[in-house]
């Protein structure tokens, strides 16, 4: 008897070639949605909303003092339009400090620079942001000046004047402009609210009185003051006086002494900070 083995049946499956996963491709958050987001940020905490309620309440205020203590040769709309943005000019600039210092002093700066790990785009989020505050609260103060100047004028019963030019309009809004800029420029290289606020307030009051010291005891700086006193430039601006190209130089280089070189060098810094 013989035995037959049988070689066992293989059989052959064919697994079919299996795809590579397909890898996601992230996009970068825009930036309209950064300036957005900075946008809340700057008035949803108690600060900025208290900051953006005292415009609201101090600007008509100023504008109705204009009515009752002022002559009734100086009803016109440049002084309306002057007193609106008197209060501005102050709370401006703080707006624009806390919108930067507020990653470093309400500790949101890890959530922030985790979702977007550029800081550089994070910085020009905030100050795009900065810049649209300042220009529709500029707006706000023409709006409210020109009420006034209408109300007043009829109540004093005076004709209603219109004395203020586009150039000395443009001027007045860059005047605004360039005192949050000192307020931002300040809050990037001092990253501390207090600090920043401290350092904005010395800038603007307690350094322009030690220049004009300075260049009455010292001849050889009476020529120089212009050129690096930014408070001089600044009244020149918001009186519509620069006329002049040399005028225009001195804003630019006390510009360039204040907001210029402090920013680029608070920007270093802060690519190398430490965020806790």
């Amino acid at each position: 008897m013989t035995t037959t083995i049988v070689p066992p049946t293989t059989t052959t499956t064919t697994t079919p070639t299996q795809a590579a996963p397909v890898r996601r491709t992230t996009h970068p958050i825009p930036t309209a949605r950064l300036v957005l987001v900075e946008l809340r940020k700057m008035f949803n905490t108690r600060s900025g909303f208290w900051m953006l309620v005292s415009i609201g309440v101090l600007t008509p205020i100023a504008a109705g003092s204009v009515v009752i203590f002022a002559p009734d040769s100086d009803v016109t709309y440049e002084s309306f339009a002057r007193a609106s943005g008197f209060p501005m000019s102050l709370i401006l600039p703080m707006l624009a400090i806390l919108a930067v210092t507020n990653e470093w002093s309400q500790r949101s700066g890890l959530t922030t620079f985790t979702l977007v790990p550029s800081r550089g785009r994070v910085i020009g989020a905030k100050s795009i942001a900065t810049l649209l505050v300042g220009l529709v609260s500029v707006a706000l103060a023409f709006a409210v000046g020109a009420l006034g100047n209408v109300a007043g004028s009829a109540l004093a019963g005076v004709d209603t004047v219109w004395d203020i030019s586009m150039v000395m309009a443009s001027q007045m809004v860059l005047f605004n402009l360039i005192g949050m800029a000192i307020g931002f420029t300040l809050g990037v290289l001092l990253r501390n609210s207090a600090a920043a606020i401290v350092g904005y307030f010395v800038v603007s009051l307690v350094l322009p009185g030690v220049l004009l010291l300075l260049a009455q005891v010292r001849s050889w700086f009476e020529d120089l003051q212009p050129w690096v006193d930014w408070n001089e430039t600044q009244v020149a601006l918001l009186e519509g006086a620069m006329d002049t190209g040399e005028e225009w130089a001195m804003l630019a280089s006390t510009t360039t002494i204040w907001i210029v070189v402090p920013l680029v060098v608070g920007l270093l810094f802060m690519r190398r900070s430490e965020v806790k």
